[in-house]
Protein backbone atom coordinates (compact mmCIF):
# COMPACT_ATOMS: atom_id res chain seq x y z
CA UNK A 1 0.00 0.00 0.00
CA UNK A 2 2.86 2.29 -1.17
CA UNK A 3 6.54 2.15 -1.05
CA UNK A 4 7.94 1.26 2.74
CA UNK A 5 11.10 4.01 1.69
CA UNK A 6 8.65 6.76 1.01
CA UNK A 7 9.75 9.67 3.35
CA UNK A 8 8.13 9.80 7.13
CA UNK A 9 6.67 13.45 7.92
CA UNK A 10 3.57 14.08 10.10
CA UNK A 11 -0.63 14.47 10.83
CA UNK A 12 -3.88 16.53 11.67
CA UNK A 13 -3.87 19.28 14.45
CA UNK A 14 -3.22 20.26 17.99
CA UNK A 15 -6.32 22.65 19.25
CA UNK A 16 -5.58 25.09 22.28
CA UNK A 17 -7.24 24.03 25.53
CA UNK A 18 -8.63 26.86 26.66
CA UNK A 19 -10.97 26.65 29.78
CA UNK A 20 -11.10 22.65 30.57
CA UNK A 21 -12.19 21.82 33.64
CA UNK A 22 -10.34 19.44 36.22
CA UNK A 23 -12.84 16.84 35.80
CA UNK A 24 -12.17 16.51 32.06
CA UNK A 25 -8.40 15.32 33.12
CA UNK A 26 -10.06 12.76 35.42
CA UNK A 27 -9.67 9.20 35.01
CA UNK A 28 -6.18 9.20 33.30
CA UNK A 29 -2.99 8.66 33.36
CA UNK A 30 -2.10 7.18 36.57
CA UNK A 31 -5.70 7.18 37.74
CA UNK A 32 -6.87 4.15 34.70
CA UNK A 33 -5.54 1.20 34.11
CA UNK A 34 -5.74 0.36 37.75
CA UNK A 35 -6.32 -3.39 38.99
CA UNK A 36 -10.05 -3.60 40.80
CA UNK A 37 -10.54 -5.87 43.89
CA UNK A 38 -11.37 -8.73 41.77
CA UNK A 39 -8.72 -8.70 39.68
CA UNK A 40 -10.10 -6.59 36.91
CA UNK A 41 -7.86 -4.37 34.85
CA UNK A 42 -9.41 -1.38 33.81
CA UNK A 43 -8.57 -0.18 30.29
CA UNK A 44 -9.27 3.75 28.90
CA UNK A 45 -9.57 3.88 25.27
CA UNK A 46 -9.75 7.51 24.17
CA UNK A 47 -10.63 7.65 20.02
CA UNK A 48 -12.12 9.86 17.54
CA UNK A 49 -14.75 7.32 15.98
CA UNK A 50 -17.48 9.34 16.54
CA UNK A 51 -19.82 8.72 13.71
CA UNK A 52 -21.32 5.80 12.27
CA UNK A 53 -20.65 3.02 11.31
CA UNK A 54 -16.83 3.00 13.38
CA UNK A 55 -18.39 4.20 16.48
CA UNK A 56 -20.55 0.94 16.97
CA UNK A 57 -18.32 -1.07 15.23
CA UNK A 58 -15.17 -0.24 17.61
CA UNK A 59 -17.53 -0.54 20.60
CA UNK A 60 -18.27 -4.07 19.63
CA UNK A 61 -14.86 -4.87 18.93
CA UNK A 62 -14.02 -3.78 22.76
CA UNK A 63 -16.69 -6.25 24.29
CA UNK A 64 -15.04 -8.97 21.53
CA UNK A 65 -11.75 -8.60 23.52
CA UNK A 66 -13.45 -8.59 26.84
CA UNK A 67 -14.99 -11.41 26.42
CA UNK A 68 -11.90 -12.90 25.16
CA UNK A 69 -10.20 -11.38 28.35
CA UNK A 70 -12.93 -12.04 30.94
CA UNK A 71 -10.40 -9.86 33.56
CA UNK A 72 -10.24 -6.73 31.12
CA UNK A 73 -12.67 -3.53 31.13
CA UNK A 74 -11.83 -1.53 27.80
CA UNK A 75 -13.45 2.28 29.13
CA UNK A 76 -14.16 3.80 26.02
CA UNK A 77 -13.78 7.93 25.42
CA UNK A 78 -14.91 8.69 22.13
CA UNK A 79 -14.60 12.52 21.14
CA UNK A 80 -14.64 14.53 18.02
CA UNK A 81 -11.67 15.73 16.26
CA UNK A 82 -11.06 18.66 17.68
CA UNK A 83 -12.28 18.10 20.99
CA UNK A 84 -9.84 15.14 21.33
CA UNK A 85 -7.25 17.56 20.02
CA UNK A 86 -7.91 20.33 22.75
CA UNK A 87 -8.35 17.83 25.54
CA UNK A 88 -4.92 15.71 24.41
CA UNK A 89 -3.09 19.13 24.63
CA UNK A 90 -4.42 19.88 28.27
CA UNK A 91 -3.63 16.51 29.39
CA UNK A 92 0.28 16.94 27.40
CA UNK A 93 0.72 19.70 29.52
CA UNK A 94 -0.29 17.98 32.99
CA UNK A 95 1.39 14.89 32.23
CA UNK A 96 -0.97 12.53 32.25
CA UNK A 97 -2.26 10.56 29.22
CA UNK A 98 -5.51 7.75 28.63
CA UNK A 99 -4.28 4.45 28.59
CA UNK A 100 -4.77 4.07 25.02
CA UNK A 101 -5.15 7.08 23.12
CA UNK A 102 -5.67 8.00 19.18
CA UNK A 103 -2.72 9.51 17.11
CA UNK A 104 -1.64 10.56 14.02
CA UNK A 105 2.06 10.69 15.00
CA UNK A 106 4.56 12.98 13.77
CA UNK A 107 5.71 16.10 15.97
CA UNK A 108 2.88 15.90 18.15
CA UNK A 109 3.37 12.46 19.17
CA UNK A 110 7.13 13.31 19.19
CA UNK A 111 6.30 16.22 22.02
CA UNK A 112 4.36 13.77 24.27
CA UNK A 113 7.61 11.03 23.64
CA UNK A 114 10.02 13.47 24.52
CA UNK A 115 8.17 14.62 27.80
CA UNK A 116 8.19 10.89 28.90
CA UNK A 117 4.20 10.43 28.77
CA UNK A 118 4.36 7.37 25.89
CA UNK A 119 5.28 3.71 25.98
CA UNK A 120 8.24 2.46 24.20
CA UNK A 121 6.67 -0.40 22.36
CA UNK A 122 9.35 -1.34 20.23
CA UNK A 123 10.20 -4.89 21.99
CA UNK A 124 6.19 -5.49 23.03
CA UNK A 125 5.21 -5.42 19.84
CA UNK A 126 7.84 -6.60 17.54
CA UNK A 127 6.32 -10.37 16.74
CA UNK A 128 3.21 -9.05 15.11
CA UNK A 129 3.67 -5.83 14.26
CA UNK A 130 6.60 -6.81 11.83
CA UNK A 131 3.96 -8.16 10.03
CA UNK A 132 2.05 -4.71 9.16
CA UNK A 133 2.52 -2.61 6.34
CA UNK A 134 5.57 -0.16 6.72
CA UNK A 135 3.99 2.79 4.80
CA UNK A 136 1.55 2.53 7.77
CA UNK A 137 4.05 2.79 10.91
CA UNK A 138 6.06 5.14 9.24
CA UNK A 139 4.56 8.06 11.13
CA UNK A 140 5.00 6.13 14.68
CA UNK A 141 8.84 5.38 14.15
CA UNK A 142 10.63 7.73 16.53
CA UNK A 143 14.38 7.25 16.36
CA UNK A 144 13.70 3.66 15.17
CA UNK A 145 11.82 2.76 18.10
CA UNK A 146 7.82 1.91 17.59
CA UNK A 147 5.50 4.43 19.46
CA UNK A 148 2.02 3.95 17.98
CA UNK A 149 0.34 1.37 16.14
CA UNK A 150 -1.94 1.92 12.77
CA UNK A 151 -5.12 0.72 12.03
CA UNK A 152 -5.69 2.77 8.95
CA UNK A 153 -3.78 4.60 6.48
CA UNK A 154 -4.75 6.97 3.47
CA UNK A 155 -4.38 9.93 1.35
CA UNK A 156 -6.55 13.21 0.61
CA UNK A 157 -8.09 13.81 -2.59
CA UNK A 158 -11.07 15.23 -3.96
CA UNK A 159 -14.50 13.10 -3.61
CA UNK A 160 -16.93 13.91 -5.91
CA UNK A 161 -20.58 13.83 -7.22
CA UNK A 162 -20.54 12.17 -10.35
CA UNK A 163 -24.61 13.82 -11.18
CA UNK A 164 -23.58 17.00 -10.48
CA UNK A 165 -20.50 17.30 -12.43
CA UNK A 166 -22.83 15.97 -15.29
CA UNK A 167 -25.44 18.49 -15.44
CA UNK A 168 -22.33 21.19 -15.11
CA UNK A 169 -20.95 19.99 -18.19
CA UNK A 170 -17.61 18.41 -16.30
CA UNK A 171 -16.79 15.43 -18.41
CA UNK A 172 -14.04 14.49 -16.67
CA UNK A 173 -12.30 15.26 -13.01
CA UNK A 174 -9.54 17.70 -13.51
CA UNK A 175 -5.75 16.70 -13.79
CA UNK A 176 -4.43 20.20 -13.81
CA UNK A 177 -5.25 23.36 -11.50
CA UNK A 178 -6.57 25.45 -14.10
CA UNK A 179 -8.73 22.72 -15.12
CA UNK A 180 -9.98 22.48 -11.59
CA UNK A 181 -10.44 25.55 -11.31
CA UNK A 182 -12.13 25.93 -14.82
CA UNK A 183 -14.51 22.73 -13.58
CA UNK A 184 -15.73 25.32 -9.87
CA UNK A 185 -16.64 27.88 -12.95
CA UNK A 186 -18.48 25.34 -14.65
CA UNK A 187 -20.42 24.34 -11.49
CA UNK A 188 -20.74 27.59 -10.65
CA UNK A 189 -22.59 28.60 -13.93
CA UNK A 190 -25.64 25.99 -13.60
CA UNK A 191 -26.00 27.13 -9.75
CA UNK A 192 -24.13 24.46 -8.49
CA UNK A 193 -22.13 24.78 -5.25
CA UNK A 194 -18.69 23.55 -6.59
CA UNK A 195 -17.22 22.88 -3.18
CA UNK A 196 -17.80 22.28 0.73
CA UNK A 197 -15.72 23.31 3.54
CA UNK A 198 -15.85 23.28 7.44
CA UNK A 199 -14.29 26.67 7.39
CA UNK A 200 -15.23 26.30 11.63
CA UNK A 201 -12.45 23.79 12.20
CA UNK A 202 -9.51 25.17 9.90
CA UNK A 203 -7.41 21.72 9.42
CA UNK A 204 -9.70 20.99 6.18
CA UNK A 205 -8.60 24.05 4.49
CA UNK A 206 -5.11 23.52 5.37
CA UNK A 207 -5.10 20.68 2.86
CA UNK A 208 -5.39 22.70 0.12
CA UNK A 209 -2.59 25.02 0.85
CA UNK A 210 -0.86 21.74 1.72
CA UNK A 211 -1.44 20.32 -1.67
CA UNK A 212 -0.23 22.79 -3.60
CA UNK A 213 2.30 23.59 -1.87
CA UNK A 214 3.75 19.81 -2.64
CA UNK A 215 2.30 20.68 -6.20
CA UNK A 216 4.72 23.71 -6.60
CA UNK A 217 7.74 23.28 -4.49
CA UNK A 218 7.55 19.08 -4.85
CA UNK A 219 7.08 16.74 -1.97
CA UNK A 220 9.60 17.04 0.23
CA UNK A 221 9.91 20.80 0.52
CA UNK A 222 7.34 21.04 3.16
CA UNK A 223 9.32 19.41 5.71
CA UNK A 224 12.72 21.31 4.58
CA UNK A 225 11.03 24.39 5.13
CA UNK A 226 10.12 23.20 8.38
CA UNK A 227 13.58 21.67 9.18
CA UNK A 228 15.05 25.20 7.99
CA UNK A 229 12.54 27.44 9.84
CA UNK A 230 11.74 29.20 6.69
CA UNK A 231 8.78 28.81 4.88
CA UNK A 232 8.90 32.47 2.88
CA UNK A 233 10.26 30.85 -0.46
CA UNK A 234 8.53 31.50 -3.64
CA UNK A 235 6.73 28.47 -4.16
CA UNK A 236 5.11 28.61 -1.12
CA UNK A 237 3.69 31.74 -2.13
CA UNK A 238 2.20 30.78 -4.96
CA UNK A 239 0.91 28.28 -3.04
CA UNK A 240 -1.67 30.69 -1.48
CA UNK A 241 -1.55 32.73 -4.70
CA UNK A 242 -3.13 29.50 -6.27
CA UNK A 243 -5.46 28.84 -3.40
CA UNK A 244 -6.50 32.59 -3.39
CA UNK A 245 -7.58 32.13 -7.21
CA UNK A 246 -10.21 29.52 -5.80
CA UNK A 247 -11.03 31.71 -2.97
CA UNK A 248 -11.32 34.27 -5.53
CA UNK A 249 -14.20 32.39 -7.13
CA UNK A 250 -16.67 32.06 -4.23
CA UNK A 251 -16.45 28.39 -5.09
CA UNK A 252 -18.23 27.03 -0.90
CA UNK A 253 -21.56 26.64 0.69
CA UNK A 254 -22.82 29.21 2.24
CA UNK A 255 -21.92 30.03 5.88
CA UNK A 256 -19.18 27.91 5.32
CA UNK A 257 -16.83 30.11 7.75
CA UNK A 258 -18.87 28.98 10.36
CA UNK A 259 -19.63 25.20 9.33
CA UNK A 260 -18.14 22.18 10.98
CA UNK A 261 -16.71 18.70 9.40
CA UNK A 262 -19.12 16.03 10.29
CA UNK A 263 -22.33 17.76 11.69
CA UNK A 264 -25.78 17.72 10.17
CA UNK A 265 -25.25 21.05 8.27
CA UNK A 266 -21.28 20.91 7.75
CA UNK A 267 -18.83 19.92 4.98
CA UNK A 268 -19.39 16.01 4.78
CA UNK A 269 -23.14 16.11 5.16
CA UNK A 270 -23.65 19.32 2.10
CA UNK A 271 -21.33 16.48 -0.31
CA UNK A 272 -23.72 13.45 0.81
CA UNK A 273 -26.44 15.22 0.48
CA UNK A 274 -26.01 16.73 -2.70
CA UNK A 275 -25.48 20.21 -2.28
CA UNK A 276 -22.23 20.92 -2.68
CA UNK A 277 -20.08 19.07 -5.90
CA UNK A 278 -16.58 17.98 -4.22
CA UNK A 279 -15.00 18.50 -0.87
CA UNK A 280 -10.70 17.50 -0.26
CA UNK A 281 -11.12 14.81 2.23
CA UNK A 282 -9.45 11.74 3.15
CA UNK A 283 -10.15 7.78 2.52
CA UNK A 284 -12.99 8.00 5.48
CA UNK A 285 -14.95 10.67 3.46
CA UNK A 286 -17.64 8.03 1.85
CA UNK A 287 -18.52 6.75 5.83
CA UNK A 288 -19.10 9.92 7.44
CA UNK A 289 -20.50 11.69 4.14
CA UNK A 290 -23.75 8.75 4.52
CA UNK A 291 -23.28 9.24 8.16
CA UNK A 292 -24.11 13.00 8.62
CA UNK A 293 -25.64 13.11 4.95
CA UNK A 294 -27.66 10.76 2.85
CA UNK A 295 -24.45 9.35 0.97
CA UNK A 296 -24.16 9.18 -2.96
CA UNK A 297 -23.56 5.48 -3.80
CA UNK A 298 -22.78 4.66 -7.08
CA UNK A 299 -22.68 8.78 -7.71
CA UNK A 300 -19.77 8.99 -5.91
CA UNK A 301 -16.42 9.29 -7.50
CA UNK A 302 -12.91 10.16 -6.51
CA UNK A 303 -10.29 11.99 -8.12
CA UNK A 304 -6.38 12.68 -6.48
CA UNK A 305 -5.43 16.65 -6.49
CA UNK A 306 -4.47 18.19 -9.41
CA UNK A 307 -1.51 18.93 -10.73
CA UNK A 308 -0.30 22.11 -10.62
CA UNK A 309 1.66 23.59 -14.33
CA UNK A 310 5.06 24.46 -14.21
CA UNK A 311 5.45 23.15 -10.62
CA UNK A 312 7.97 20.92 -9.57
CA UNK A 313 5.46 18.40 -7.59
CA UNK A 314 3.33 15.53 -9.46
CA UNK A 315 -0.26 13.65 -9.27
CA UNK A 316 2.09 10.99 -7.74
CA UNK A 317 3.16 12.90 -4.58
CA UNK A 318 0.07 12.49 -2.03
CA UNK A 319 -1.05 14.09 1.22
CA UNK A 320 -2.46 12.32 3.63
CA UNK A 321 -2.26 9.80 6.92
CA UNK A 322 -4.04 7.43 8.63
CA UNK A 323 -4.45 6.98 12.22
CA UNK A 324 -2.92 4.77 14.63
CA UNK A 325 -3.07 4.25 18.90
CA UNK A 326 -0.16 4.98 21.42
CA UNK A 327 -0.18 3.80 25.15
CA UNK A 328 0.95 6.24 28.05
CA UNK A 329 4.22 5.32 29.42
CA UNK A 330 2.98 2.46 32.28
CA UNK A 331 0.79 1.34 30.75
CA UNK A 332 -0.49 -2.14 31.47
CA UNK A 333 -0.38 -5.71 29.56
CA UNK A 334 -3.87 -5.13 29.05
CA UNK A 335 -3.44 -2.30 27.07
CA UNK A 336 -0.79 -4.39 24.99
CA UNK A 337 -2.93 -7.03 24.40
CA UNK A 338 -5.72 -4.88 22.96
CA UNK A 339 -3.30 -3.48 20.23
CA UNK A 340 -2.29 -6.63 19.13
CA UNK A 341 -6.20 -7.76 18.88
CA UNK A 342 -6.94 -4.51 17.07
CA UNK A 343 -4.18 -5.28 14.60
CA UNK A 344 -4.80 -8.57 14.30
CA UNK A 345 -5.92 -9.62 10.79
CA UNK A 346 -9.51 -10.75 11.57
CA UNK A 347 -10.15 -7.28 13.14
CA UNK A 348 -8.74 -5.58 10.10
CA UNK A 349 -10.96 -7.93 7.88
CA UNK A 350 -13.83 -6.56 10.33
CA UNK A 351 -12.92 -2.52 9.84
CA UNK A 352 -11.99 -3.04 5.85
CA UNK A 353 -15.40 -4.28 5.66
CA UNK A 354 -17.66 -2.70 7.36
CA UNK A 355 -15.84 0.91 8.22
CA UNK A 356 -14.11 1.91 4.92
CA UNK A 357 -10.95 2.24 6.16
CA UNK A 358 -7.50 1.08 4.28
CA UNK A 359 -5.80 -1.98 5.51
CA UNK A 360 -3.02 -2.20 7.43
CA UNK A 361 -2.62 -5.92 7.84
CA UNK A 362 -1.27 -6.98 4.16
CA UNK A 363 -3.88 -9.87 3.98
CA UNK A 364 -7.12 -8.05 4.15
CA UNK A 365 -6.66 -5.94 1.35
CA UNK A 366 -8.72 -8.33 -0.44
CA UNK A 367 -11.86 -7.42 1.68
CA UNK A 368 -11.69 -4.14 0.26
CA UNK A 369 -14.82 -4.11 -1.83
CA UNK A 370 -15.86 0.17 -2.72
CA UNK A 371 -14.15 0.95 -6.63
CA UNK A 372 -13.30 4.22 -4.64
CA UNK A 373 -11.46 3.21 -1.60
CA UNK A 374 -9.91 0.92 -4.31
CA UNK A 375 -8.82 3.90 -6.30
CA UNK A 376 -6.85 5.56 -3.04
CA UNK A 377 -5.38 2.36 -2.58
CA UNK A 378 -3.90 2.59 -5.84
CA UNK A 379 -2.86 5.82 -5.71
CA UNK A 380 -0.83 5.33 -2.69
CA UNK A 381 0.67 2.13 -3.94
CA UNK A 382 1.69 4.25 -7.12
CA UNK A 383 3.13 7.28 -4.58
CA UNK A 384 6.26 7.94 -5.65
CA UNK A 385 6.11 11.06 -2.51
CA UNK A 386 3.88 11.11 0.74
CA UNK A 387 3.66 14.09 3.12
CA UNK A 388 1.61 13.66 6.44
CA UNK A 389 -0.59 16.09 7.54
CA UNK A 390 0.67 19.61 8.39
CA UNK A 391 -0.64 19.93 11.51
CA UNK A 392 0.65 16.64 13.56
CA UNK A 393 4.03 17.22 11.02
CA UNK A 394 4.88 20.02 12.85
CA UNK A 395 5.47 21.39 16.59
CA UNK A 396 1.81 21.43 17.67
CA UNK A 397 2.17 25.38 17.96
CA UNK A 398 3.76 25.62 14.31
CA UNK A 399 0.90 23.00 12.91
CA UNK A 400 -1.57 24.99 14.81
CA UNK A 401 -0.20 28.38 12.84
CA UNK A 402 -0.27 26.50 9.43
CA UNK A 403 -3.72 25.71 10.14
CA UNK A 404 -4.80 29.49 11.83
CA UNK A 405 -2.82 31.71 8.91
CA UNK A 406 -4.46 29.28 6.07
CA UNK A 407 -8.03 29.75 7.01
CA UNK A 408 -7.20 33.61 7.36
CA UNK A 409 -6.32 33.63 3.73
CA UNK A 410 -9.60 31.69 2.95
CA UNK A 411 -11.20 34.32 4.97
CA UNK A 412 -9.71 37.32 3.19
CA UNK A 413 -7.99 38.78 6.12
CA UNK A 414 -4.05 37.16 5.28
CA UNK A 415 -2.47 37.58 2.29
CA UNK A 416 0.07 34.76 0.77
CA UNK A 417 2.43 36.24 1.61
CA UNK A 418 1.09 36.86 5.57
CA UNK A 419 0.60 33.20 5.71
CA UNK A 420 4.48 32.34 4.65
CA UNK A 421 5.83 35.01 7.49
CA UNK A 422 3.19 33.67 9.97
CA UNK A 423 4.54 30.07 9.61
CA UNK A 424 7.55 30.94 9.32
CA UNK A 425 7.75 33.64 12.64
CA UNK A 426 6.19 30.42 14.50
CA UNK A 427 8.92 28.01 13.40
CA UNK A 428 11.60 30.22 14.36
CA UNK A 429 9.86 30.64 17.81
CA UNK A 430 10.08 27.16 18.33
CA UNK A 431 13.64 26.79 18.09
Amino acid sequence: MGDPALSRRGFLAASAAAGLSVTALSGCGGDSGGGSSDGTTTVEWWNISTTEPAKGVWAALARKFEAQNPKVKIKIVQLENDSFKSKMTALTASGKLPDIFHTWGGGVLKQQVDAGLVEDLTDRTKPWADGLLPVAKDPYLLDEKVYGIPFDMGMIGFWYNKALFKRAGVSEPPTTWTGFLDAVGKLKSAGITPLALAGKEKWPGMYYWAYLAMRTAGADALQKAYDDKDFTGAEFVQAGEHLKELVDLQPFQKGFLGAAYSSPTGQAAAVGNGKAAMELMGQWAPVVEADAGKGLGDNLGFFPFPAVEGGKGSLTEVFGGGGGHALRQGAPQAAVDFLKFFASEATDLELVKKTGVLPVVPGAESAIADPNIKAVQAQLKAATGFQLYLDQAYAPAVGQEVNDSVAALIAGSKSPEQVTESITKTAKEEQ
